[in-house]
């Protein structure tokens, strides 16, 4: 009897999850933000600013010899986590509590922690293919080079991708619906890109603002990806600033989730 009922709600997990990703590939606005700005926002700061394209300078090695716009393939795979973390995923967690569909789903079999997996893989799936086109845009645009350390950048990847959820789930555990969590998350949208590196890339970042962008759970993760591009080492200072921001953020979640 366990087995069958495991079995039917795995079929009804997979069944919601499609569900859920053609209405989320409906939603043009979403979509867009979550899989296409990250490209579209790195292009633009790599094109508009200037000095972007020329050589840094008086910098030793392993940055000598490289261009500002070189460093941004590890800050627009930090773009992809944060557009989707902060926005895409709280939004429509918060729109369904404020809509009662949470609510409604209590009284199913499918139980509404199935909505928030469901929500979770559509956007992981997200946050891999933003990542991908960003990196893409970046080495198509600019010629970006790829990590000197794949097994890194991985490592790094997925750690940033989960302590960015973590935020995102904090955030849809309590605002009351799509528009609050919506204007939470811009509201330190824009704060991490800074810290990630948005404006002043990898070695071009100002001492006192690179030590507190470690402390941030998007500019631990940019940094920790800059190293496995450019440099040597293993970035522990990173890496365990975004365990810390999993250990807390998803017990915290958790119990202040609101289901209505």
């Amino acid at each position: 009897m366990t087995t069958l009922t495991a079995h039917a709600g795995t079929r009804g997990l997979g069944t919601l999850t499609l569900a859920e990703a053609r209405l989320f590939m409906r939603d043009v606005s979403s979509w867009f933000f979550a899989l296409l700005f990250p490209s579209v926002l790195v292009l633009g700061i790599g094109f508009i600013i200037p000095g972007m394209r020329e050589p840094i300078g008086d910098l030793p090695e392993p940055w000598l010899g490289l261009r500002a716009v070189d460093l941004m393939a590890p800050v627009a795979i930090a773009t992809a986590m944060a557009s989707v973390a902060l926005v895409t995923l709280p939004v429509y967690v918060a729109d369904y509590r404020h809509n009662g569909v949470l609510r409604r789903l209590s009284t199913t079999p499918m139980r509404p922690q199935g909505v928030l997996v469901a929500h979770v893989l559509i956007n992981a799936v997200a946050v891999v293919a933003a990542s991908l086109l960003a990196v893409l845009a970046a080495s198509l645009a600019f010629g970006s080079p790829a990590p000197e350390r794949p097994l890194l950048a991985l490592g790094a990847f997925v750690l940033g991708v989960t302590a960015m959820f973590g935020i995102g789930l904090l955030i849809a555990a309590r605002a009351p619906k799509g528009s609050a969590a919506s204007g939470i998350g811009m509201l330190i949208y824009f704060p991490m890109l800074l810290f990630a590196g948005m404006w002043t890339p990898g070695p071009m970042m100002p001492d006192s603002l690179a030590t507190i962008a470690t402390w941030t759970p998007l500019g631990a993760a940019s940094q920790a990806l800059m190293t496995a591009w450019f440099e040597q080492g293993v970035p522990a200072q990173q890496l365990l600033v975004m365990a810390g921001y999993v250990l807390v953020c998803y017990p915290l979640a958790a119990r202040t989730f609101r289901w209505s």
